[in-house]
């Protein structure tokens, strides 16, 4: 019973992909708020064409 405490307690491969893990998720987070800034900054320059558009078919001026 006791050698097999002592291979438990010297086993680090739960701990390894327990890190792993950890990594991945932190990576992930990183990559997901990275995306939605670009979202917003993307969906921004689409709005400002659609109303460029817009004007550019109607009468009123705008700022292109």
């Amino acid at each position: 019973m006791s050698r097999l405490l002592a291979r438990f307690s010297r086993d680090q491969s739960g701990a390894t992909a327990i890190e792993y893990g950890l990594i991945t998720a932190l990576i992930s987070i990183a990559i997901i708020a990275a995306v939605q800034s670009i979202g917003v900054s993307i969906e921004a320059k689409f709005e400002k064409a659609n109303d460029c558009v817009k004007a550019s078919t109607s009468a009123a001026q705008a700022t292109c």
